[in-house]
């Protein structure tokens, strides 16, 4: 089918898998050259291939940013909205033409994801296509597979999770990545892989093969704690983010099953999805990006002057073993606090399960602020493990504090409220994800230590 330049703006009609792909190869470069370009000659910066993977939240913070900073970001937006539009139109016209539902280009815009769903479109035939019974051979892969369901579901689950574990290793391990390649890439095409060999023979039911692509998760999972990768409490952790994405792609593989003239297509689809996880960490791993600054605060009400608070603030006695399910589980909590000299310079250790915090002080403002920086951090957790201990490569510069305070504030009826602040960045991503987690756990070490300060202050003010 011909096309011409009037058809790349609109999106009725179809497009055949092979103008897609050469279009979208030709677009690409020709986007690729105009932005280097435009960067190095108009904007004196450097642009390359990785530049693209640029967080969404980049452009939307835009209004916020000033200067050069705005007129660059601006400027690329504006010169890819015409890529963009020529994209989805196409890959609408190609969904439409593999017998796909249009809506799936919104995945056109989901990041890492969006090349796997491209490759994809760029191998699905035309559902036009004739299906000849008996005139093509099924690959051999296809014909090793039992067409029994459960001898199908093992068979699948035998292929996917080994596999799953070497990329899990391969990420974590080698790359000491923690990322999109690791908690988002990979449980799609684990889903997707496990679901759509166990669909390859005989059709199956939606419910069947969400459950197949969950299982095949669950059990990297237990692969990893096995062979002493991770430890429990982690894999708890990542299975709200995993779960939902392997259900996803056995969706995907399950509607990919449906249609008849795609299942020959079997292994072209199980090599590319399990190439793209791969890819995903491997980028991750040479372009790094700074991992991001957050902060947690954290206030309580104390019936105690704040000279009588500062002096716990300062340095606290051992607090009573944690009851909370976190800390039992191994996350590491406070234990006491203690300091050598007075004033600014003075040094604090914080005394956790797993260590203790430096902390030189920088503000000694008493009885009102205690400010410091953390100089050196313990492991934020003790893996819970069938082994002795594991030392995975996220317990030592994943997640770290960079600096804290105490502000104390004198209150009308001549107590005080006391509140705690950390500053940590972690280098786990998605990071709004993982913040969820890191957010939730710093706050009940805030409380820990609070809560204690407020008894014994309390206690020594009667």
């Amino acid at each position: 089918m011909k096309t011409s330049f009037a058809d790349l703006w609109r999106p009725q009609g179809t497009i055949d898998r092979g103008p897609y792909a050469l279009i979208g190869i030709f677009g690409f470069a020709l986007k690729h050259n105009l932005d280097r370009v435009v960067a190095s000659y108009a904007f004196h910066r450097p642009w390359d291939l990785f530049n693209y993977w640029v967080p969404v939240r980049d452009v939307v913070r835009i209004t916020s940013l000033g200067g050069d900073e705005a007129r660059f970001l601006a400027t690329m937006v504006a010169m890819a909205l015409p890529f963009i539009w020529v994209g989805v139109t196409l890959t609408i016209k190609r969904l439409r033409s593999a017998g796909l539902s249009p809506q799936l280009a919104l995945l056109f815009f989901v990041p890492f994801l969006n090349l796997l769903f491209f490759l994809i479109l760029c191998l699905v035939p035309a559902s036009h296509a004739p299906d000849r019974p008996g005139t093509r051979r099924e690959p051999a892969l296809v014909r090793a597979l039992p067409e029994g369901a459960l001898g199908s579901a093992a068979v699948s689950l035998m292929v996917t999770v080994p596999v799953g574990v070497g990329l899990a290793i391969l990420g974590s391990q080698v790359l000491a990545n923690y990322g999109w390649g690791l908690f988002v890439a990979l449980p799609f095409a684990m889903g997707f892989t496990a679901a759509l060999l166990y669909g390859a023979r005989q059709p199956r039911t939606l419910k069947a093969s969400v459950g197949v692509a969950c299982l095949s998760v669950s059990l990297v999972g237990a692969g990893l704690l096995a062979v002493a990768v991770e430890g429990l409490v982690c894999l708890i952790m990542a299975a709200p983010i995993a779960l939902p994405l392997a259900a996803f792609g056995g969706l995907c593989a399950h509607r990919v099953q449906q249609r008849r003239w795609l299942r020959g297509e079997t292994p072209a689809f199980f090599a590319l999805v399990l190439l793209i996880v791969p890819g995903t960490q491997w980028i991750e791993h040479v372009t790094p990006r700074p991992a991001p600054l957050f902060m947690v605060r954290s206030s309580i009400d104390i019936h105690a002057s704040p000279e009588e608070v500062w002096r716990q603030v300062v340095a606290f006695s051992e607090i009573p073993a944690p009851t909370e399910w976190m800390f039992r589980a191994g996350i590491a909590y406070p234990i006491r606090a203690e300091i050598a000299g007075r004033g600014p310079g003075a040094e604090r250790h914080c005394v956790f399960s797993t260590g203790a915090f430096v902390e030189p002080i920088q503000v000694w403002d008493e009885p009102h602020l205690l400010k410091f920086s953390v100089t050196s951090n313990p492991p934020p957790m003790e893996e819970w493990t069938p082994y002795r201990h594991i030392e995975p490569p996220h317990l030592h510069g994943f997640l770290e504090s960079e600096g804290g305070q105490f502000l104390l504030t004198r209150l009308p009826d001549g107590g005080t409220r006391l509140e705690g602040t950390t500053w940590y960045h972690h280098g786990l991503w998605p990071s709004q994800y993982w913040r969820l987690w890191s957010d939730a756990i710093i706050h009940r070490i805030h409380m820990r230590v609070l809560t204690h300060i407020r008894a014994e202050a309390e206690r020594q003010g009667e």
